[in-house]
């Protein structure tokens, strides 16, 4: 029988009610395999929390700082990317984090722990959705914006929620190996690697607002007609600049290059034309790409999935039909 090793979730009120019990249920099943993980839940001053989706959770009693924790794990919440994170929590993750082998944070978890100091001079990530916010408000952080979870010296990061699942069956298979890790995906029908990283769940893009008319007018025309001609030759014909003050415009005000630009917003359109249901090649036409390996090519560096995946997985909840077999007599 292994050491038991003891997991310790340090919950409080609007707390993601799955970014508890998704990491929970990974740990929980690696237990029929031998894991062997005692799982506690606290708060601050041992009260039950009110979950984001308004149950109430019941806890195993206030924190206590103890030499046999193993991983602590920091869920996230909504409130701590809007409101101030309290004062106590922050404490409580600066206190934990000497004495446990493993600090976790789950989704905007990552906040506490910046906030906490921790993830000073890390590699870190947290939601697509927040990643911007997160920059800026922690220069000190080296912030990956498309992986699902980061490891750094012991101090773990996920991304969104279900990343939380991910990250939480890694550190099964970082204690006990492939072999169990994978028993506990298959019991929970989970990638022992999810396809790809959180860039493909991202909204679309958003554009920053254009202060000179002629970049406005180059960045109306590539998003509305994203499959005609825009090199930079182009778009300078089209405002009456040259082509390195076109170039210049874009470095200056959107921070990259009218090749990027246009290759992001071809992409977004592929995107888009893919949920709806249209096949690759298609895509790859009414976006401008042209052919389906110059639209495969954008998808793998920057989704790090082809086309094909991302129609299958984004185009519909519905299964594909599978043919019955006709009998006959």
């Amino acid at each position: 029988m292994t050491r038991s090793k003891s997991v310790v979730f340090l919950v409080f009120d609007g707390v993601k009610l799955l970014d508890i019990s998704g990491p929970a249920e990974v740990f929980a099943e690696a237990n029929k395999f031998g894991g062997n993980y005692s799982l506690r839940f606290v708060s601050i001053c041992g009260k039950p929390v009110l979950t984001s989706i308004g149950t109430r959770l019941e806890v195993d009693g206030a924190l206590r700082l103890r030499t046999d924790i193993d991983t602590i794990i920091v869920p996230g919440s909504d409130d701590l990317v809007v409101k101030p994170i309290p004062a106590a929590l922050v404490a409580a993750v600066q206190e934990l984090h000497p004495i446990a082998r493993r600090l976790v944070s789950i989704c905007t978890g990552a906040f506490v722990l910046a906030s906490a100091g921790v993830l000073s001079g890390r590699n870190a990530t947290t939601h697509w959705r927040h990643v911007s916010v997160f920059s800026r408000s922690h220069p000190d952080i080296h912030v990956e914006p498309d992986a699902l979870f980061v490891e750094d010296k012991g101090v773990f990061t996920s991304a969104g929620v279900s990343a939380g699942i991910d990250l939480a069956l890694a550190l099964v298979e970082q204690d006990h190996g492939a072999p169990v890790a994978r028993e506990v995906a298959r019991n929970l029908v989970l990638f022992m690697q999810r396809p790809g990283g959180q860039t493909q769940f991202s909204a679309p893009l958003q554009i920053k607002p254009v202060g000179s008319r002629p970049l406005r007018d180059i960045v109306e025309s590539v998003s509305a007609y994203p499959a005609l001609n825009h090199s930079v030759d182009s778009m300078g014909l089209l405002v009456g600049l040259s082509a390195r003050q076109v170039s210049r415009l874009f470095a200056a005000e959107l921070d990259t290059s009218p090749a990027r630009f246009v290759e992001r917003i071809r992409l977004e359109h592929a995107k888009a034309l893919l949920e709806a249901g249209c096949s690759v090649s298609a895509a790859a036409r009414a976006s401008g790409f042209g052919s389906t390996e110059s639209l495969r090519r954008s998808f793998m560096n920057r989704l790090h999935l082809s086309p094909s995946d991302y129609r299958s997985r984004f185009s519909t909840t519905s299964p594909p039909l599978v043919p019955t077999k006709t009998r006959t007599n």
